[in-house]
């Protein structure tokens, strides 16, 4: 991959007219745009065809399904239907094999679906708080090997983690593990009443594993996000 193809650029805006700013400031400057509820709510599933045409790049939906097994399948069916331009999806692991096995059996060829391990916002030290049902005594990094195993057993192409725990997935799981990165923040970057944890710079999320980066705010935040982007595939090509 080239380094900007690397930069997964989510869409964080309620309307389509936000949502052409950044995609016409950032043409050939990302390699994904992630959609998350907002956009997905407010426009219907129609926008995803609509913001392919916009970003030129494949798509990553951040919806995160978290529910009953049927019910999974049935939202990441109907999701995939919706769009020829999906790249990725995603589903919360913390609950079972049993929901994430469901998300990948209702995806068609060539939509990868992505396991969400422990969120990015909590900090290194709150493993009790990533999730139900296992020891309080377990680092995050233990839950994050142990949630990304779960998750390739059933069927993910990959997970999304921090880039603190990214080596250790890959050192279990292999190079063909997928491991997509949120919590970006470079050294040069200004991001106020910040909500990201376990954070790291793009340089430091690559050389620990990452394949992707998702990094919003350094980017949206930016006076010229293209520049910003830019900057960002700089630091991942001197890595």
């Amino acid at each position: 991959m080239k380094p900007h193809e690397r930069i997964i650029f989510p869409l964080d805006v309620y309307t389509l007219e936000d949502a052409d700013f950044y995609l016409n400031a950032l043409k050939g400057r990302v390699g994904l745009v992630k959609i998350g509820y907002s956009l997905i709510i407010r426009e219907g599933r129609s926008v995803l065809d609509r913001l392919h045409e916009l970003a030129g790049v494949p798509l990553f939906v951040d919806l995160k399904f978290h529910d009953i097994p049927r019910t999974v399948h049935q939202a990441a069916s109907a999701l995939v239907a919706a769009s020829d331009h999906i790249r990725f999806l995603t589903v919360h692991t913390c609950d079972g094999e049993a929901i994430v096995r469901a998300a990948v059996s209702g995806v068609k060829p060539g939509v990868g679906v992505l396991g969400v391990t422990v969120l990015t916002s909590l900090p290194a030290d709150s493993a009790g708080a990533a999730g139900q049902g296992h020891d309080e005594a377990e680092t995050t990094q233990g839950r994050v090997v142990a949630l990304a195993q779960l998750a390739r057993r059933a069927g993910c192409e990959g997970i999304v983690c921090s880039g603190h725990e990214a080596g250790a997935v890959k050192a279990a799981l292999g190079r063909d593990c997928l491991v997509v990165v949120p919590g970006i923040r470079p050294d040069w970057s200004e991001v106020t009443h910040d909500d990201q944890r376990r954070a790291m710079t793009p340089a430091q999320a690559i050389a620990a594993g990452a394949d992707y980066l998702v990094i919003g705010r350094p980017i949206a935040a930016a006076k010229d996000p293209a520049g910003a982007a830019g900057r960002i595939a700089e630091e991942i090509a001197g890595v």
